[in-house]
């Protein structure tokens, strides 16, 4: 007997594995001075579709309608790859770009949340967060995995301390349709 994978089952499950290797490109990108502050976290099913409504329920609080636009992409996905970041914490360069005058200074300051994140953060620690999801994103592309960087989903999902030690995060959600849902998203 033969076993069988229809096409969406198959489909569903490569979306997994292409997240598990979205994250192995996030943990293995270039990071500042070596020190790894990268966090990644693969959400599906009913956990993923309470970050949509999530979403839809800022969308109600704010008047803003692009979290309702994206709240329907991730409904429509098969997964969301959420990479976060532990900003508050210095690399020891003293560059002074948080406003600080060294990083022991930046690392006392009161840490606040601001509508969606958790600041100041180190812009060290930003830079390597887009450079992790830039190695994530780059692997769902040549696995032809549709994907998009959101920064709603993040937003969503700081709200629901998934990732309680990040003070950003930014969603990727992942897809496999005909057609990429990411693009021509109905503008509010």
């Amino acid at each position: 007997m033969v076993p069988i994978i229809r096409g969406e089952d198959g489909e569903k499950e490569a979306i997994i594995e292409a997240a598990r290797l979205m994250q192995v490109a996030a943990r293995t990108a270039p990071k500042t001075r070596g020190i790894d502050d990268i966090l990644t976290l693969i959400v599906f099913g009913s956990e993923k579709n309470a970050i949509a409504e999530k979403m839809r329920e800022m969308a109600r609080e704010r008047g803003a309608n692009l979290f309702e636009r994206d709240a329907i992409c991730v409904e429509n996905s098969e997964a969301v790859l959420l990479i976060g970041v532990r900003g508050n914490r210095a690399p020891g360069l003293n560059c002074g770009a948080c406003g600080s005058r060294d990083c022991k200074e930046f690392e006392e300051k009161e840490k606040r949340i601001g509508q969606d994140f958790l600041g100041p953060t180190c812009i060290f620690k930003a830079l390597d967060l887009g450079i992790a999801l830039g190695s994530a994103v780059k692997i769902a592309s040549i696995l032809n995995v549709d994907n998009r960087i959101m920064y709603h989903v993040g937003a969503a999902a700081m709200r629901m301390n998934l990732m309680p030690e990040a003070t950003i995060i930014l969603g990727i959600p992942l897809s496999s349709r005909g057609k990429n849902i990411y693009f021509d998203r109905r503008w509010p």
